[in-house]
């Protein structure tokens, strides 16, 4: 072997590493999506609670433009609908990938939910509905999300650990050792 075929294995080997561990921390990442979005929908349901106190009250010409609020039996209806929907779908991908754009679609209906219940007046009476169903949709899609990036940083960890073993065969065949070995060696 020529001596120069060497160093740019070992170039091309640190760079394959490298990039298992960036695929690593992109995955860890991706993992605690949900959680986030979790988080976003807490804090909107904080403002729920209290009525939406940051945002003004519709002017009367606005009120009067957009007409009745829906039947709060409709609002309601639609939300079971869409609740039982959102969980079969959710359970039905539970093995593939998620997709961050999901999980924002089902915050905005949430949102959507707290305002339709808002604007007729209804919120203080139905907020536990909409809470209850965001944290399951929420609470799914969240486990979805960390299960199968947790899976996948933890097959690519495993690629990366076989990486370096065999690394390691071949520098301890050629008489130079790695450079994560140590000299204490297991009993």
């Amino acid at each position: 072997m020529s001596s120069s075929s060497a160093p740019d294995r070992d170039e091309n080997v640190a760079d394959a590493q490298a990039s298992l561990q960036a695929e690593i921390r992109r995955y860890e990442t991706r993992a605690i999506a949900g959680l986030w979005l979790l988080a976003l929908f807490l804090g909107l349901s904080l403002a729920a609670y209290g009525g939406f106190p940051l945002f003004p009250s519709l002017p009367e010409n606005v009120r009067a433009a957009l007409g009745a609020s829906p039947p709060t039996g409709l609002i309601s209806l639609a939300l079971v609908v869409y609740s039982f929907s959102a969980i079969i779908l959710l359970l039905a991908r539970q093995g593939s990938e998620p997709s961050l754009r999901g999980g924002f679609a089902h915050l905005g209906y949430l949102t959507g939910f707290y305002l339709f219940y808002q604007y007729g007046g209804q919120l203080t009476d139905n907020f536990l509905a909409v809470f209850a169903s965001g944290l399951t949709i929420l609470g799914l899609y969240s486990y979805q999300t960390w299960s199968f990036f947790s899976a996948q940083a933890k097959e690519t960890s495993e690629r990366l650990a076989l990486a370096r073993r065999r690394q390691s065969f071949f520098s301890d065949e050629v008489g130079t050792r790695h450079p994560l070995d140590t000299d204490e060696r297991l009993p």
